[in-house]
């Protein structure tokens, strides 16, 4: 695989993941098959609904963008000012933020322990709200390699999520990336990544992962981080591009637009930038709330990939 393909593959992690949070948003928690019963010639559209603009990337794609900047900006993974860019937007009434992200991220502890504090009250943290933000930190990872990106995906995790089925999901998030911008085989990659999950939660994502495996199967809402990536997965393995693995995502219902956010970057990652449909793209726009009135485009995030790519794991 030449540099070119692989700068595409990472523009398209980025990319891809960022229009598929936005053209999933307007269906969210809508029933199944919404997006095709709209459009049922061609891609689809990007439109507005459900409180988002025609475009708007959602705190899916926000969240990541802040990881990203941290990244850049500190020249290193420091958990502390990642944290602190979250509690700044998080502060700032964004449209949308997870009920237990928004616990977390104004319950009073500090970065170490406010996510532990959350989950040993609740018991409960294994929504995807880590893994629909992990496209830019999979991206800057893969060239550390597999177990440097696992690693780095756990510890982003853990500053929101306290459940460890949070961490492992998002780890395995990192290294399917980190394959497809190899060049190699997410999907038959699978196998080998499983043993490098940890074995309290293998058979779980074992099962979500398997081929044979259909959404319909799912014992939890797609909200939660195992029927999130197994569903990301799912369109990926029944369909034949990046358009038509988003599209899939969404006629799923729930929580469309991290569904399509978590399938896009896989798409994105396998296909490229090329695969994603112009007129998704050219709407995209990501709102920063907290950051003086910062909103980002095509454009803007096209940077944040190229920079993102060229990022020194330390």
């Amino acid at each position: 695989m030449t540099e070119r393909d692989r700068q595409d593959r990472t523009a398209g992690t980025v990319l891809g993941s960022a229009a598929g949070d936005a053209l999933g948003a307007p269906y969210e928690f809508g029933p199944a098959g919404a997006f095709s019963a709209r459009f049922p010639d061609g891609d689809g559209e990007m439109v507005a609904g459900g409180g988002w603009d025609r475009g708007e990337a959602t705190d899916d794609t926000q969240m990541a963008v802040l990881v990203a900047e941290s990244l850049l900006d500190r020249g290193e993974l420091d958990l502390p000012d990642i944290f602190a860019r979250f509690q700044r937007w998080a502060a700032s009434e964004p449209k949308d933020i997870g009920i237990q992200t928004e616990d977390v991220l104004t319950n009073g502890h500090t970065w170490d322990l406010a996510a532990a504090v959350h989950f040993n009250t609740t018991m409960r943290a294994a929504g995807n709200g880590a893994l629909m933000r992990a496209a830019p930190s999979a991206v800057a990872f893969a060239p550390a390699g597999r177990e440097a990106t696992m690693a780095a995906a756990r510890r982003i995790s853990a500053l929101t999520h306290g459940d460890g089925a949070a961490w492992e999901g998002t780890a395995i998030f990192h290294e399917l990336v980190r394959q497809a911008l190899d060049g190699a085989d997410p999907l038959a990659a699978i196998p080998g990544v499983l043993e490098h999950v940890v074995p309290a939660h293998r058979e779980r994502y074992a099962v979500v992962l398997a081929p044979d495996w259909h959404p319909e199967r799912a014992t939890e809402a797609n909200g939660a981080v195992w029927p999130c990536l197994g569903s990301a997965v799912w369109a990926l393995r029944t369909t034949d591009g990046y358009p038509a693995a988003v599209r899939a995502a969404i006629d799923l219902g729930g929580d469309t637009d991290t569904v399509a956010a978590v399938t896009g970057a896989l798409a994105g990652a396998v296909y490229g930038l090329g695969a994603i449909p112009a007129g998704w793209t050219d709407a995209l726009h990501v709102p920063l709330p907290g950051f003086g009135g910062r909103v980002l485009c095509t454009s803007e995030l096209l940077v944040l990939a190229s920079r993102l790519a060229g990022y020194d794991a330390k």
